[in-house]
C-alpha cells in the first residue's frame, strides 16, 4: 500500500521529466467549448488552450462532466469513512485485513514499517461522534474493532473523514471529451478498487487513442471515443454495482445472510484457484468477465 503523498510526488516527478507534458499549476478550468475540429478551455488565469480532446480526470464532482452536460446517477450509503494511519507493535507481514460489521467494514491496509492505514466505515451519526473524540478516546473506540493481533496500537498521523456514496456518470464521453477515474465512477472503498478502475480507464483510453492515431483518425472524433466508452462503461458499472452489493450484504446482520456469506468466504478460502482469481481481479490484473485487459496493464507496449 502506497500513501497518496508518495504517489503524487512520483507522478509530479514523472510529469516534470517528460518534455511532452506541460504542467500549469495554481489554476483551474472555468469554461470549455467543443468545436468542430477540437475543444477549447479557459483557465482561471485567463489563458485559453485548444486540443483535439479534453480528458476529465477531476474527481466525483467533475466540472468537465458538468459543463459538458453529463448527468450522474447514484446514492448515498448513510456511511462515513474514518481514515487514519496506525502504528502497531507487531509486523503486518504485508497482509491487508478487512473486518465486516453491521455498521460497515474496517479495512487495515499495510504501510511501510509497523504501520497500517485504516478505512473505518461507520454510520453517519456514529462517525460524527467518533470523529469529535480526542486521539485517546478515538483509540479506545477503535481497539475492540481492530483487535490485538498486531499488538499495541497508536495513532501516527492526522485523521480524516469523508461520506461514502456511489456516483456513476451516465456517459463517459461527450463531444471532444472523455471521462476517467472518479469523474466517471465513484465507488465504495470496500474492495479498494477505485484506483484500479481509474488505471484501467487510463490504459484503455491510451490504447484506443494510440490505435486511432496509427490509423490516421481524429483522436477526439465521436466514433473513436465511442470505442472507449464501449470498452469501459459496462465493465466499470458492473464492478461498481457488485461492490455496492457486497457492502450491503456484509453490512446486514441477518442470520441467514451471515451464514450464506460465511459459506461463500469459506469456499473461496478453500479453493486456491478461485482465491487467486479474486486476488488478480482485486489487483486490477484480470479483465474479469466483462472486458479485456488493456495492454499497458498486461505489461505490453501500446
Amino acid at each position: 500500500m502506497l500513501e497518496d503523498r508518495h504517489l503524487y510526488a512520483a507522478f509530479l516527478a514523472a510529469m516534470q521529466a517528460d518534455p511532452r507534458i506541460t504542467h500549469i499549476p495554481a489554476t483551474s478550468v472555468i469554461a470549455q467549448e467543443a468545436l468542430a475540429a477540437g475543444i477549447s478551455v479557459t483557465l482561471s488565469d485567463g489563458q485559453t488552450l485548444t486540443a483535439r480532446l479534453l480528458v476529465g480526470a477531476d474527481g466525483r464532482r467533475s466540472g468537465v462532466a458538468e459543463r459538458a452536460g453529463i448527468t450522474r446517477s447514484g446514492w448515498g450509503y448513510g456511511q462515513t469513512a474514518l481514515v487514519a494511519a496506525i502504528a502497531h507493535e507487531r509486523p503486518h507481514g504485508g497482509v491487508a485485513q478487512q473486518f465486516f460489521m453491521p455498521s460497515g467494514p474496517l479495512a487495515i491496509l499495510p504501510l511501510t514499517g509497523n504501520r497500517s492505514s485504516i478505512v473505518w466505515s461507520e454510520t453517519d451519526e456514529a462517525a460524527k461522534t467518533i470523529a469529535a473524540l480526542d486521539d485517546a478516546a478515538f483509540l479506545e473506540v477503535l481497539r475492540p474493532r481492530f483487535g490485538d493481533f498486531l499488538g499495541t496500537i497508536s495513532l501516527c498521523g492526522p485523521r480524516f473523514m469523508y461520506p461514502l456514496n456511489l456516483t456513476l456518470a451516465n456517459a463517459y464521453t461527450a463531444p471532444r471529451i472523455a471521462l476517467i477515474g472518479d469523474a466517471a465512477h465513484g465507488v465504495h472503498p470496500i474492495a479498494g478498487q477505485g484506483l484500479n478502475l481509474g488505471l484501467r480507464d487510463v490504459a484503455a483510453l491510451a490504447e484506443v487513442l494510440a490505435e486511432a492515431k496509427r490509423r490516421g483518425e481524429d483522436i477526439g472524433a465521436a466514433d473513436v471515443l465511442a470505442r472507449y466508452q464501449l470498452w469501459r462503461r459496462f465493465d466499470s458499472t458492473s464492478l461498481a454495482l457488485g461492490m455496492d452489493s457486497v457492502n450491503r450484504l456484509f453490512s446486514n446482520d441477518n442470520p441467514l445472510l451471515r451464514a450464506g456469506r460465511d459459506l461463500g468466504m469459506g469456499v473461496v478460502q478453500a479453493i486456491p484457484a478461485l482465491r487467486r482469481g479474486f486476488m488478480r481481479q482485486a489487483a486490477g490484473l484480470s479483465a474479469g468477465p466483462f472486458g479485456k485487459l488493456p495492454r499497458l496493464l498486461a505489461g505490453r507496449p501500446l
